[in-house]
């Protein structure tokens, strides 16, 4: 479950109805009624926040994103633009660093693509989309 209040237009995430499990982003909110619009391959539903799931940060999703890889001694760094993204060699997604300019921030949790997606925009004020 994703709260609402994490939540963007532009967002990625899973949406379950009636069992499956679809890849969609975020497309409008209502937060009266406290429903989040969600456009998958197949189509566009209404969801609840129970039945919206986050996806981790991973190296598929990063080059979704349009992040280019380079390996270093002991790390993995992903780039875009002068934005970066740093993980241990191994791909422990649970310990990256990510800065943009003098703002540097270091992440000690699994952190999900919408909050990605989240952080990179209050670092950029540019949205992170998949290419």
């Amino acid at each position: 479950m994703i709260k609402m209040s994490e939540l963007q237009q532009g967002d990625l995430v899973i949406a379950e109805y009636e069992g499956i499990k679809w890849e969609g982003i975020v497309t409008e909110m209502n937060h009266e009624d406290k429903e989040v619009c969600v456009e998958t391959e197949v189509q566009s539903l209404w969801y609840t926040p129970e039945h919206l799931y986050p996806i981790p940060v991973d190296d598929e999703h990063l080059k979704k994103l349009g992040f280019e890889k380079e390996e270093g001694v002991g790390f993995m760094k992903y780039k875009k633009g002068a934005f970066r993204i740093k993980v241990p060699k191994g791909g422990d997604f649970a310990d990256l660093e990510m800065w943009y300019r003098e703002d540097r921030r270091h992440m000690r949790h699994l952190m999900p693509v919408h909050e990605l997606q989240n952080q990179y925009y209050q670092m950029t004020k540019v949205e992170l989309n998949q290419d």
